[in-house]
């Protein structure tokens, strides 16, 4: 668990790698260095939404790099980068709400209707190269169940729906937690 004083901090630091990418003033002056928990290896998503709407998310799975720099890198690429997107100008940044996602590391599931818990755990849908990812948050936020979030996860892996059941051999599905905070509570 993140403290509070931790939490502000990424979401300054998210901000101001937002600022600094777009040429904005505020970008320019240099944050301090990570401490504790924000310098240790860590994964999260980072979503920008305007007027309460998806306007960008990009993450990491597996925590390979210090949290606050995954965090500062995924705010940018969420901005920028996200495909579902044009690259946001920077008169929206003001316009714009972040929420940051860490996540827990991944667990296989056997058994993935008993084994998830909406509103608790993200999935994970992965077979050969293809993979789908989607945070705690969204299934409640759709009002799906545990078989559509499942189907939603392969679907968004490029899977047929009932991927996660069938073939041989099924999908692979994971799960993970998220501790999510941002600017839109």
């Amino acid at each position: 668990m993140l403290a509070d004083a931790e939490k502000a901090d990424l979401l300054k630091r998210a901000r101001h790698a937002a600022a600094r990418a777009l040429g904005l003033p505020e970008g320019k002056k240099d944050l301090p260095l990570p401490v504790g928990l924000l310098a240790e290896p860590g994964a999260a998503f980072v979503t920008w939404k305007k007027d309460g709407r998806l306007r960008g998310c990009v993450g990491s799975v597996e925590p390979w790099r210090p949290l606050a720099e995954d965090v500062e890198k995924n705010a940018v690429e969420a901005l920028l980068h996200d495909p579902r997107f044009a690259p946001a100008p920077p008169r929206d940044l003001p316009k714009l709400s972040l929420d940051i996602s860490v996540l827990t590391p991944l667990e296989e599931v056997v058994e993935p209707l008993v084994g998830i818990e909406i509103g608790v755990h993200g999935v994970v849908a992965k077979k050969g190269s293809r993979s789908g990812l989607l945070l705690p948050q969204v299934a409640p936020e759709w009002g799906w169940d545990v078989p559509a979030l499942l189907a939603q996860v392969c679907l968004k892996a490029g899977l047929p729906e009932d991927a996660w059941r069938s073939g041989n051999p099924p999908a692979t599905i994971y799960r993970f937690s998220a501790e999510v905070f941002g600017e839109s509570a």
